[in-house]
């Protein structure tokens, strides 16, 4: 059957196959004999079009099981089975309607991001907003978004709170609030009250511009999983061919080749590879995975080795002040406020972070005047008459000598893999800011399900210190890390792991371009519109989460799985039935109703793809209050968390008899607070998660890491107990130190995970 006819050719011819078949029916029950020229007449007209179609398929050396329907259709005319001929005109014509229903069904997801785009944009011009074409929004235009609008341009809150619902491009049901400052990707839908835009790219280039070419494109691309089934086609009409030929020289009867070549007709698995893999894709888009096609879908499907780079893949690219530091008397509060307030003017990707600490701790911020920013340095400006520098230790303050403080940050950022922001005021350096780009939470739990979906081996592949990469790669469990690896070295890396199977590499940068295009399967995180990365890449995950990549090889597999089923089945039942025919079981007409019946099958099998392959994300009450009093807890003990770095870092500087008194606070605060926490979670929460995720075993990698907990708060009691009464020696703080270190990592990253479970059953 073509598959390149439009709809209404197609709709018409059906209603004229089903008009002449019931015009035939109601002359038969009449008794007159115009009943087989109604038939006759049915088969002809849809003949016609149908040998078109065929002969046109040929010139271009393609076969097609539309050559079955022809020699159907014309040995029914020749042997005059006019009633099997204008059955197969129905089956053929409603075979084809059936087919692009279940299209446009499975399309269903994909025709609806490039509808709901924006056409129009409300731009201020003084006092007033005017309408203007989305072509004509520029770099600065300040808009105003409509209750219930899509946002046309990336931008920046610029006034009130933006309220946007998401879920057409993530999947994620829960609405984002946005504050004053905050960027905003287009695409989004206002969910809240009217808020201004100013806009941070045209629309041409924004988010949601570069997902509508992505999607355009897995619209208009072909599957090679598609081209397989056509080459399965070749081969079933040269065993239809045989069965035929067989059927009529044994069987001494042409009414038997006849029976199984309308058995055979049309193809199955022509019907079916296209709607499941198409299905297969929108299922993906309406999760916000954009697939540019279903070859990337079913080479997804079979991967073998996963790349993932580790900045804004593994980690989330969104550095978070994690430690305040103040030197004299200088308040925390106040660090922020100054630091926060220049930092407003500054495209620093540190500046998000310092602004983000301002808005946890409810500062007001002032407007700095006098602003000079040195790119990659630092930036200065005068805030309330005082003069703030922020950046570099060189540019806040010039000519700073090394003190013991300034030696214990850098040790600790060493240790960490975390970066330092210093503050100046008047020219006296005040403190500094702490930042760590954090392991996504939810990193774990997703490289856990991807092993479990059957990929082998996974690395990570990074441009960062070894010394860093390494701390990240650790605490992942992953197989392998390729660190300080040019977008050149990377390609190499890529090269030599394709060995191991099929691999597909993940990353989110323009130095991952060129490792996603050459990848077996390229995936870009959390897409940005046209970058480079989401224009070399495969798959794109407008959701800039890791579960994304999990979901979207599960619903590869199991659109491949169904595939695959559909095709097999189809034909085995088909050959089935053409075995019978050829052994003369089956009529002509009773074999054309029963190839139908196989055709309908197959098809409702392929639009399964359309469901299921989810991620499991159930919401149980008793559940819902357990982790949110959980989640409260960690919220508490964070900061306290916290301060085991920070002591760590302090401890060369601290008296001995001071910091005996600081451990000996920081045991009972362990002891005391979060070990009881731990085995309240172990013992309440985590058999109920255990019930509700079966499939994922999520408390047992929870479970060992409580036991590493435990392990390290014992040995740190023992060491704390054992000091002597006098303070600890200098031969006493580095295990001390190694302990400290070693537990605020392993409680950091527990937290996470447990928070990022714990939200599934919050939302």
């Amino acid at each position: 059957m073509s598959k390149d006819k439009k709809l209404p050719w197609q709709l018409g011819h059906l209603v004229v196959a089903l008009t002449g078949l019931a015009a035939g029916a109601a002359l038969h029950v009449a008794g007159t004999t115009l009943d087989r020229w109604a038939w006759a007449a049915t088969n002809a007209v849809v003949l016609v079009p149908t040998v078109v179609s065929a002969v046109r398929g040929l010139l271009r050396r393609e076969t097609s099981v539309d050559l079955i329907a022809v020699l159907a259709m014309t040995g029914a005319l020749v042997l005059g089975e006019y009633l099997a001929g204008a059955i197969i005109a129905v089956m053929l014509t409603g075979g084809a309607a059936l087919e692009h229903f279940a299209v446009a069904r499975a399309r269903r997801e994909l025709s609806a991001l490039l509808k709901r785009a924006p056409r129009v944009a409300h731009r201020r011009s003084g006092a007033d907003f005017v309408d203007v074409a989305i072509a004509e929004v520029k770099l600065g235009d300040i808009l105003v978004i409509k209750p219930g609008e899509v946002v046309p341009a990336d931008g920046i809150v610029s006034s009130g709170t933006a309220m946007l619902d998401e879920s057409a491009l993530s999947g994620e049901s829960k609405p984002v609030q946005l504050e004053v400052g905050t960027p905003v990707r287009s695409g989004g839908t206002n969910a809240g009250a009217p808020f201004e835009l100013r806009v941070s790219a045209p629309a041409a280039e924004s988010t949601y511009a570069g997902i509508l070419r992505l999607v355009e494109a897995a619209e208009k691309s072909k599957a090679p999983f598609v081209r397989l089934a056509d080459r399965y086609a070749l081969g079933f009409l040269g065993l239809t061919l045989v069965l035929a030929a067989t059927a009529w020289v044994a069987g001494g009867s042409a009414v038997r080749a006849l029976a199984v070549l309308v058995v055979a007709t049309p193809c199955p698995l022509i019907l079916a590879a296209p709607a499941a893999i198409i299905a297969g894709v929108s299922r993906a888009a309406k999760h916000g995975i954009i697939i540019k096609g279903g070859g990337p879908l079913e080479t997804l499907a079979r991967i073998k080795v996963l790349l993932l780079d580790k900045t804004g893949t593994v980690t989330s690219a969104r550095p978070q002040v994690v430690a305040v530091e103040t030197f004299g008397d200088v308040a925390s509060d106040v660090l922020v406020r100054h630091a926060a307030s220049v930092e407003q003017l500054s495209v620093h990707p540190f500046a998000p972070a310092l602004l983000a600490e301002a808005r946890s701790r409810n500062l007001e911020l002032a407007f700095p005047s006098d602003v000079h920013e040195e790119m990659g340095t630092g930036i200065a400006g005068t805030v309330d008459g005082r003069r703030v520098a922020v950046g570099q230790l060189a540019f806040a303050a010039p000519n700073m000598p090394l003190t013991p403080a300034l030696r214990s940050i850098a040790m600790r950022t060493a240790v960490e893999g975390s970066s330092s922001v210093f503050v100046s005021l008047d020219g006296s350096l005040a403190g500094a800011l702490l930042l760590q780009d954090p392991i996504r939470p939810e990193a774990p739990r997703a490289l856990r399900s991807l092993r479990a979906a059957g990929v082998q081996h996974i690395y990570m592949v990074t441009g960062d210190h070894p010394d860093v990469a390494e701390l990240v790669g650790d605490a992942l469990g992953f197989d392998r890390v390729f660190a300080e690896r040019a977008p050149e070295e990377k390609v190499e890396v890529i090269k030599v792991v394709s060995k191991e199977g099929t691999t597909a590499m993940v990353g989110d940068g323009i130095n991952d371009a060129p490792a996603l295009a050459l990848a077996d399967v390229g995936i870009a995180m959390g897409a940005r519109g046209a970058t480079a990365a989401s224009e070399a890449a495969d798959i794109v995950l407008t959701a800039d989460r890791l579960e994304g990549l999990v979901l979207a090889v599960r619903i590869a597999q199991r659109t491949r799985r169904i595939a695959l089923q559909s095709v097999f089945v189809g034909m085995g039942l088909s050959v089935v039935a053409m075995v019978f025919a050829a052994a003369g079981y089956l009529t002509p007409v009773v074999g054309a109703v029963l190839q139908e019946v196989i055709d309908v099958l197959v098809i409702v099998n392929a639009l399964r793809a359309l469901g299921g392959g989810g991620l499991v994300a159930p919401n149980r009450v008793e559940v819902k209050t357990i982790a949110q009093g959980l989640a409260s807890a960690h919220r508490t003990l964070v900061p306290q968390v916290g301060e085991l770095a920070a002591l760590a870092a302090r401890l060369d500087g601290l008296e001995p008899n001071e910091a005996r008194k600081q451990l000996e606070r920081m045991r009972a605060m362990l002891e005391n607070e979060l070990l009881p926490h731990e085995r309240d979670e172990q013992k309440v929460a985590y058999p109920l998660l255990g019930k509700m995720l079966p499939k994922e075993d999520p408390t047992g990698p929870l479970i060992q890491t409580h036991h590493e907990i435990h392990r390290l708060t014992r040995l740190f009691g023992r060491m704390v107990a054992q000091l002597p009464s006098a303070g600890p020696n200098p031969e006493d703080l580095r295990d001390l130190r190694r302990v400290l270190y070693g537990l605020h990592a392993i409680l950091t990253l527990h937290f996470a995970q447990e928070d990022e479970l714990y939200s599934l059953f919050q939302s």
